[in-house]
């Protein structure tokens, strides 16, 4: 079993004739994603490598059963490609695209609300489950079919924590990067009661950053609904107030949300924090052992 993604998952790529939608479509199928059509308007009736092309969403939803979208557009155009996703009926939307102004951020949000779907993004690395499919751009090499689910703020701190756990043998049930930016489709709380829920996950393996409050929700919720094991980091112990870092939600403002608060919270909740990276395979090891 995974989360989000499964063997039902029929993916249409939105933008999939630009430069990132066309490599990483190809990237999914070659790991054995279900990408089944692609949108960009103008192109319908061409192909990618065999895969339809429309010129909306709607349309691969009608013709190939389309039910889940990856959006690879330019900042200026993906709201609009969440809300036509939204409105098509897709139910599982990830959205990459990095620079979404966190007012259309806000409409996106208020659009979401009792639709029954589901936004990972923007501004994310994707999605994956091994055996099954991804939608992103997390690298295929690095996964293992397994019992771990990953969920984490940081992109590139979600392939390291893979690779490092693939490297030990441990596998993955299914990874998320939520995304950076202040405004996010899903939060921590959601993946985290998806994983609490799912049987075939374990063990989670949760990756947080300095700013905003996240962290300190998931830590009430894994300290109050949480009964399988997980391992945490806070990336950004070192920064200095008032300066962003890497992500456009990863500041520390008015001295609320240094990686020492977080820590604490986490600490307090019952997770095992690690205070360097490189710790989180030997930790997530040592539970799994016991």
């Amino acid at each position: 079993m995974s989360i989000l993604l499964n063997e039902q998952s029929r993916i249409v790529i939105q933008g999939i004739t630009g430069g990132e939608g066309s490599f990483h479509a190809r990237e999914a199928v070659a790991f054995g994603s279900k990408v089944v059509a692609g949108v960009t308007p103008g192109k319908g009736g061409t192909d990618l490598d065999g895969i339809p092309i429309y010129n909306r969403v709607i349309d691969a939803v009608e013709k190939e059963g389309a039910n889940a979208s990856g959006i690879y557009v330019p900042a200026s155009f993906a709201p609009d490609a969440i809300l036509e996703a939204l409105e098509a009926g897709i139910k599982l939307i990830v959205c990459m695209t990095e620079g979404i102004p966190a007012l259309e951020m806000v409409k996106v949000k208020k659009a979401l609300k009792g639709t029954g779907s589901c936004l990972i993004g923007p501004n994310c690395p994707g999605i994956t489950t091994p055996g099954v499919g991804k939608i992103g751009f997390m690298p295929n090499f690095i996964h293992k079919k397994g019992n771990v689910g990953v969920i984490s703020r940081s992109g590139t701190l979600t392939y390291e924590v893979i690779n490092m756990l693939t490297n030990l043998g441990i596998g993955q049930s299914t990874s998320v990067g939520i995304g950076g930016d202040p405004i996010v489709g899903s939060s921590f709380v959601d993946i985290l009661e998806l994983f609490e829920a799912d049987p075939e996950t374990s063990l989670v393996a949760i990756i947080g950053e300095i700013g905003g409050n996240a962290e300190e929700e998931a830590a009430e919720f894994v300290k109050n609904k949480m009964s399988k094991p997980v391992v945490g980091f806070i990336a950004g112990q070192t920064a200095p107030p008032g300066k962003r870092m890497g992500h456009a939600g990863a500041i520390i403002s008015g001295g609320k949300g240094t990686a020492a608060e977080k820590m604490k919270a986490w600490e307090d909740a019952g997770i095992n924090v690690v205070v360097n990276p490189a710790d989180i395979g030997k930790k997530v090891v040592s539970i799994l052992n016991k």
